[in-house]
């Protein structure tokens, strides 16, 4: 990994699941010339769809996102990442389609790009990416999810979501549905140094406040991982954990 950049993660399977259908990834190319143009792609994804379907779902679209990512010669960053994810959407199609046991297979999956200094993101589901600057935490990322658009609508409370009975129903997953629409921006986000991302499943900040997120961040990003897994453990861990996090260190 090249220098600019602070990076730790962890998973965890939690305390109630047999097996862990989380996937993270960091890439970066090879050549500096493709770095200058593409930077760094870090990524997480939440499974769905049994042991073998969550597992396969989200291998499958964070590899498949690199490879697009990483071939994307042409065109702006969105784009390439909107294509990467459309992509990956249509290959775990493909495979439930010849896999018919594992049918109702799918994941979340929420990818940035840092070049240079500029934020990019892609994002489906309800995983999560946050951004800490100067003290305080907050998502960046919407939740694509039944609930989260009850909160956006002003019907139920932030507060209110992490237990509504149907929390867990998703509006938008990779491999669910004819179509998907990744959520992206319309602008890079100017990261300044010290700047700190961090991704996480659900398994994670449902259990988890902003304020807490924050607490738990020092300069020792392993610590912070290990600390923030073992505070949603403490409080059940239902489903599996994963958190990565960034921090910029080029000014």
């Amino acid at each position: 990994m090249r220098p600019g950049i602070e990076l730790a993660a962890l998973s965890d399977t939690g305390c109630q699941r047999e097996n862990n259908e989380d996937t993270y990834s960091y890439w970066e190319p090879a050549s500096e010339e493709a770095f200058q143009r593409r930077g760094r792609l870090i990524s997480i994804a939440d499974g769905m769809g049994g042991y073998e379907g969550g597992q396969e779902a989200s291998h499958l679209a964070i590899q498949t996102i690199e490879q697009i990512y990483a071939d994307g010669a042409e065109g702006d960053v969105n784009s390439v990442l909107v294509t990467a994810f459309r992509t990956a959407h249509q290959r775990i199609k493909e495979y439930a389609e010849k896999h018919p046991e594992l049918h109702g297979m799918g994941t979340t999956c929420t990818a940035i790009a840092v070049i240079g200094h500029d934020l990019y993101y892609s994002h489906v589901g309800d995983s999560r990416l946050y951004l800490s600057r100067d003290g305080k935490t907050m998502a960046l990322t919407r939740d694509q999810s039944y609930v989260g658009r009850l909160v956006e609508q002003g019907i139920i409370r932030p507060e209110d979501a992490v237990t509504h009975p149907q929390r867990n129903i998703l509006t938008g997953a990779l491999g669910a549905g004819s179509d998907v629409v990744p959520e992206v921006l319309e602008q890079p986000i100017t990261l300044e140094k010290g700047d700190i991302l961090l991704l996480c499943t659900d398994g994670l900040w449902s259990l988890i406040t902003e304020q807490e997120l924050q607490s738990a961040l020092s300069t020792d990003l392993n610590q912070s991982c290990r600390k923030l897994i073992a505070l949603a453990k403490e409080r059940g861990g239902p489903d599996n954990i994963t958190v990565q996090i960034a921090r910029l260190t080029a000014a």
